[in-house]
């Protein structure tokens, strides 16, 4: 949820520094290609910065998922052995020893 939150504020901050920069932009300079290199070069950057913040982000949440599956296969795999036990430990023992050498 934080993330969340950390990217909303991200994005509010980057409108309010684009229109800040237009209208300083629209205001100290004559022609529109004038307004268009800087209001260009201040969007480049931001946008740079805020797809990275992104990007991390959605590698943060990838590598969390993949953390949870392999916890929930180690799991899996102690409840499986455990199972294997329990049902060894039931069988009549000569029965047992021939399943343990087939192993």
């Amino acid at each position: 949820m934080a993330r969340i939150r950390y990217g909303a504020g991200l994005i509010v901050a980057a409108f309010a520094l684009l229109g800040v920069v237009v209208g300083v932009a629209v205001s100290q300079f004559s022609t529109a290609s004038d307004v268009t290199a800087v209001v260009g070069s201040v969007t480049t950057v931001v946008g740079t910065v805020i797809g990275a913040f992104f990007g991390v982000q959605a590698g943060a949440s990838g590598k969390e998922a993949a953390e949870a599956g392999r916890a929930n296969a180690e799991a899996g795999r102690a409840k499986a052995e455990n199972a294997a036990r329990v049902a060894l430990a039931n069988l009549d023992p000569a029965a047992a020893t021939e399943v343990m050498k087939l192993l």
